[in-house]
């Protein structure tokens, strides 16, 4: 197996060294879990074009972390959904560091999918998570964590 080859599954708990950006940029899926360990989550994020977006919620529980990979994106954050106190573009190589209670979106506000790969601590999804759009994930998982608040 070769890294232009990996196959998208969940690797965890097991050790693994991959190329997180050849994986992101691989992934056509919302939501793929990547590695799954006792402490924390990868999972890879492919977010369509023409304001496609993760949603706005909340973790409570969850610190996780968002690195962009590919296209262009909007993020909005803070602890009082109606004060938001990030907003603002971020590009390739630039991450988003959401901590725990505080409210967040990232939207696509590119021409092309939106890649990124994101790190939660603790663990956030089940293991093995394969979610083809955010329809699904919702359909999967429930409503976005908070918006019943």
């Amino acid at each position: 197996m070769t890294e232009k080859h990996l196959e998208l599954k969940d690797y965890g708990p097991q050790p693994f060294a991959p190329d997180l950006k050849a994986a992101a940029l691989a992934n056509d899926n919302y939501r793929t879990t990547l590695w799954t360990g006792d402490h924390f989550q990868v999972t890879l994020m492919a977010i369509p074009a023409g304001g496609g977006d993760i949603g706005m919620e909340i973790h409570h529980g969850n610190d996780q972390f968002i690195y962009l990979v590919d296209g262009v994106g909007h993020v909005q954050m803070g602890k009082d959904k109606n004060k938001l106190t990030i907003d603002r573009e971020i590009h390739p190589g630039e991450a988003v560091i959401i901590p725990d209670n505080t409210w967040h979106n990232v939207i696509n506000a590119g021409s092309k999918t939106m890649k990124v790969f994101s790190i939660y601590s603790p663990v956030k999804h089940a293991k093995g998570t394969d979610e083809k759009t955010k329809d699904d994930a919702i359909q999967q998982e429930g409503p976005l964590e908070g918006t019943g608040e």
